[in-house]
């Protein structure tokens, strides 16, 4: 069979949720899919469900390796897929019925490289605790060489999107990276001239109630490391005069969404060495504390849009700036 997708699903200790990951990708209304199930090293009895799957569906494909972290497995993955779009699930996170069905249709129409939909934070009793809208401001047929726009403002997940499987062809995932995704993402972008959306809420991430599932260290650091990725692209894209764009890209993703993390960082040492490269990547970028201040994102402005607590912590950063 040819294949219009392949979902690629690491796995890594997932064994109380994998089962309703895998279920929602076996009963999509789209049937031309390939389920490629990378086991990342597991301990627990992750690989005794995927191989139940395995022998019951054709289209699962499964592959085991050393512990390599998630990049190594989506990159993993992507080497051992034969689909025209590429998409990626979490393994403890699932999606609606009818989403890979409708971005396929979407990209059909519209001729699109990459297509996008909205998706919402679950809680672990299933109830939506915060919807995540994706550029529904936006035209549901995006041409990137008159509205650059979404560059800018784009929240930079892998796991709400369908990709062209040759925007890949030179690019990977970056190993031992944290931000991988906002080092690979973007460079997608760069190389797409069209994009296709839906508004619908087809991807349900979980947020896993009663656990810390991250250490915010020093390692936040490599924020401006996945910026420098996607300059260095940005620079010989087709892009690269829509310098306001980029600015809009550093202050989002460099400012607002590096900040969220370094918050939690408790280390002095690490704190003071983030925000010192912070400074930096500002300073040489020519951004002004005034085109943070003024930040619009979705037609609003961004800071204003938040809660009183993160205004005045995000402030109380910019006046430190």
């Amino acid at each position: 069979m040819i294949y219009k997708v392949s979902v690629i699903v690491p796995v890594y200790n997932v064994e109380p949720y994998l089962r309703k990951c895998l279920d929602s990708l076996i009963n999509q209304t789209c049937k031309e899919i390939e389920i490629i199930i990378i086991n990342d090293g597991s301990t627990d009895n992750s690989q005794l469900i995927i191989d139940e799957y395995a022998l019951k569906y054709d289209n699962i494909k499964t592959i085991v390796q050393n512990n390599k972290g998630l990049s190594e497995a989506r990159n993993t993955g992507i080497k051992h897929s034969s689909g025209e779009f590429l998409a990626f699930v979490d393994s403890d996170d699932w999606i609606e019925k009818d989403m890979l069905h409708e971005m396929i249709n979407l990209a059909k129409i519209h001729s699109a490289d990459i297509v996008l939909c909205s998706l919402q934070n679950i809680n672990d009793q299933g109830k939506i605790i915060k919807k995540l809208p994706e550029l529904h401001q936006l035209p549901e047929r995006i041409d990137l060489t008159q509205d650059f726009t979404i560059f800018g403002e784009m929240s930079c997940f892998a796991c709400n999107k369908i990709f062209k499987r040759e925007l890949f062809n030179d690019i990977s995932f970056p190993k031992n990276m944290h931000f991988e995704d906002v080092a690979t993402i973007p460079r997608l972008f760069l190389k797409a001239r069209t994009i296709a959306k839906s508004n619908k809420y087809f991807y349900q991430y979980l947020v896993r109630t009663g656990s810390i599932t991250r250490n915010y260290t020093i390692k936040g650091i490599n924020m401006f490391d996945a910026i420098d990725m996607v300059k260095r692209d940005f620079i010989k894209s087709v892009y690269v005069k829509n310098l306001q764009d980029w600015h809009k890209f550093i202050i989002f993703q460099g400012f607002y969404c590096f900040l969220a993390y370094y918050a939690y960082v408790k280390n002095s040492t690490s704190r003071n060495q983030m925000f010192a490269k912070l400074r930096k990547i500002i300073t040489s970028e020519h951004i002004t504390k005034k085109q943070i201040f003024t930040y619009n994102r979705f037609k609003k402005n961004y800071l204003c849009s938040l809660s009183l607590k993160k205004i005045v912590f995000y402030v109380l950063q910019l006046i430190k700036l």
